[in-house]
């Protein structure tokens, strides 16, 4: 009952003669000559704002608006009137320096506001333009339809509050005043950089470049002085500010040019968040600059509106997302996230099997890691008939998987379930470049696409036609050695009802899934770790090391850590991950639990040998076909999320899905065999013709 009246409130509401109504009325407030302007600001935007999700008339309302203070010279004298006193009497300085630009706290000081925020909302100040933009947008999601309001609305709206034959007749020297301090507070802000230690580490050229920096602080105190002589009477001392703007561009190239750098020595939060702030507060000067000077241009009325009309729109969003924190580390994660996912393409690149001696290479890897899956998995059962405490018993797991994956790595073995989480970042990077209109695009994705299918095949049959039979073999063996069977009924029923298509099998593979993701992340982030602390070089200067295996050793030591230390790390946490999971499932009282293919093969193998062989035919098809859903599993959600994730940190939107798809099915209906062997070599082929 309440729902319904809900809805019904809801639609009358938004409906659009009643929102139109209730617009008319919050513009007729605007001619009371002694009111709150605060308050009216914020009745209108709260007509204005769409009354559901799916409300697509608030730019009708827009519209609407704009027509009746057109149509209405004295209601549009009173509106302009009530908001340019509004903005007259707040202060301005913060809006323009802070708004939009990342505050000079650090990562994790803005990182725990924004949460204490959401417990404990900060007090605004009515006094500070910025804090009066909360007041009047405050619903953490107007940014939403402020970003779809057209932007010949915004101008249309700016050139009713100041029109070119009043514009001189408003009192804008304050604002000039407030706009002429930011860009002064602004350009020493950015001057700072010349001593920043981050910056210097990651530009080995940053000395040369510091002149800039300094020189952006004086051009910037010369400009400031002499448009304020100008304003004051003087016109022949009115600056264009071109040499500012030359001064920093070049400031901002000499950023770009760590940001490049910085994708290919590493990166750290600090860094990219320095170089972030650096960049918005160079664009914000030159914003304010051009708005300042907008008025010794040829158009100065047309120009200063629609300067002001950009600066003005993208500065109310940025604002209104000052609290989210998903927009917040969004900012930042731009060369770290590519950084990290670029550590994985490459990585992904080796997993891709071109010729017929990688994809012997692949089977043969594979195979080994199957082999020390078979004897984890015992391990693994084993561990778990001692009884142990909840947490010892997640530790001894988390130890068995995560050694072992380290092991399997540095032997130089394949894990089947990695591949996707590796392969999926070189994919994205070749979709980000991908021209659908060109066939050859579309036949080199085919071809990697059937590389990578082939490269999977081999690496799972690999794992599980090794992990299986060396289950089997190392079950029977010991049984026969210690004269009674290694799992017992008990277990065997066990595990076979963890292979069970329809139990939680699936969920818990999906799980598995995302900790493969995770387990592809964590490895790019501490290769970026590695490189950019020099750990190779940190190691090698070792005292001790030094001591014990020479001079030559040691650096050789310190390069093989440097270079493996993503892959190590990342496999020993994922193993981590898969060894606490139960833990962490029966303390929340959820069935939180994990699957993997390779350990699965493994473990119906143990059941196999627990029931003495004695088990019908059906029951070990089923176990099998888990066993395959739990690799569908287990790969589709890795694949996934990384596919979506280095596509997200490139930028990348891509769209021609359709076109990719008709390329991959032509290709699998010309040459089904390419994925799952690769090409027979060009000299063959000669042979047979």
């Amino acid at each position: 009952m309440k729902t319904a009246l809900y809805r019904l409130i809801s639609r009358l509401q938004g409906h659009p003669a009643t929102t139109n109504l209730r617009l008319i009325k919050a513009l007729d407030d605007f001619r009371q000559p002694d009111i709150d302007e605060l308050a009216l600001l914020r009745q209108l935007v709260a007509v204005l704002r769409p009354v559901h999700p799916g409300d697509e008339s608030s730019n009708q309302r827009y519209t609407l608006m704009l027509e009746r203070l057109e149509n209405d010279p004295g209601l549009c004298d009173a509106f302009r009137r009530h908001v340019i006193r509004f903005i007259g009497s707040r202060r301005l300085l913060t809006f323009f320096t802070d708004s939009g630009i990342l505050p000079g706290t650090g990562f994790f000081s803005e990182w725990w506001r924004i949460l204490g925020n959401r417990i404990l909302p900060e007090a605004p100040d009515e006094r500070r333009m910025k804090d009066c933009l909360h007041l009047i947008f405050d619903q953490c999601d107007d940014w939403r339809w402020l970003e779809d309001v057209p932007t010949e609305l915004s101008q249309r709206l700016w050139e009713i509050l100041a029109p070119a034959e009043n514009v001189l007749e408003m009192d804008r020297r304050g604002i000039q005043e407030q706009m002429l301090d930011a860009v002064l507070l602004l350009a020493h802000r950015v001057s700072g950089l010349g001593v920043e230690g981050e910056l210097m580490r990651a530009s080995p050229n940053l000395d040369d470049d510091s002149p800039r920096f300094i020189a952006l602080s004086a051009e910037a105190l010369d400009f400031v002085s002499s448009f304020r002589a100008g304003l004051n009477g003087d016109a022949t001392r009115f600056d264009t500010g071109d040499q500012l703007l030359v001064i920093a561009e070049q400031c901002t190239n000499t950023l770009n040019k760590i940001r490049k750098r910085a994708l290919t020595i590493g990166t750290s939060l600090h860094l990219s968040y320095v170089l972030t702030r650096s960049e918005q507060s160079l664009t914000r000067i030159a914003e304010l600059v051009s708005i300042l000077t907008a008025g010794l241009r040829s158009t100065p009325h047309e120009t200063a509106i629609r300067d002001w009309s950009a600066f003005s729109r993208a500065v109310f969003l940025a604002e209104n997302r000052r609290h989210s924190l998903s927009h917040y580390l969004q900012q930042l994660s731009g060369v770290l996230a590519v950084r990290v996912t670029e550590n994985a393409a490459r990585s992904g690149e080796h997993y891709i099997c071109d010729t017929h001696a990688d994809y012997r290479r692949m089977w043969g890897s594979a195979a080994g890691a199957g082999v020390l899956i078979g004897l984890m998995a015992l391990l693994k059962i084993k561990a778990a008939a001692l009884g142990a405490p909840l947490f010892v018993e997640a530790f001894i797991f988390s130890m068995i998987y995560g050694l072992g994956f380290v092991v399997i790595y540095l032997l130089g073995f394949t894990v089947a379930t990695k591949q996707p989480a590796m392969t999926a970042q070189t994919l994205a990077g070749m979709l980000g470049d991908l021209k659908p209109t060109r066939q050859a695009d579309l036949e080199r994705i085919a071809d990697v696409a059937s590389a990578v299918s082939r490269s999977q095949v081999a690496a799972i049959g690999g794992n599980i036609m090794v992990a299986f039979p060396v289950a089997i073999a190392v079950g029977t063996g010991l049984s026969m050695l210690f004269g009674q069977p290694l799992v017992g009924l008990e277990k065997a029923a066990h595990l076979m009802a963890d292979l069970d298509p329809l139990s939680w099998a699936i969920p818990h593979a999906a799980i598995a899934g995302f900790y493969l993701f995770l387990s592809g992340l964590i490895s790019g982030y501490f290769d970026n770790r590695a490189a950019y602390a020099s750990i190779g070089p940190r190691i090698a200067r070792l005292r001790w090391l030094r001591r014990l295996a020479g001079d030559e050793r040691a650096t050789r030591i310190g390069s093989d850590i440097e270079n493996r230390l993503g892959g190590i790390m990342g496999n020993f946490l994922f193993g981590c991950m898969l060894g606490s999971t139960g833990m962490v499932g029966t303390l929340l009282g959820l069935p939180l639990d994990i699957r993997h293919i390779a350990f699965s093969s493994a473990n119906l193998g143990y059941a196999l040998t627990g029931f003495e062989f004695a088990m019908a035919w059906q029951a070990l098809l089923w176990g099998a076909l888990g066993v395959a859903l739990i690799g569908l599993t287990n790969l589709g959600v890795s694949f996934a999320l990384a596919l979506r994730t280095a596509m997200g940190a490139r930028h990348i939107e891509f769209a021609h899905w359709w076109p990719l798809i008709n390329a991959l099915w032509r290709r699998f209906c010309r040459q089904p065999g390419s994925f799952l062997l690769p090409p027979r070599p060009a000299k063959d082929n000669e042979t047979n013709h």
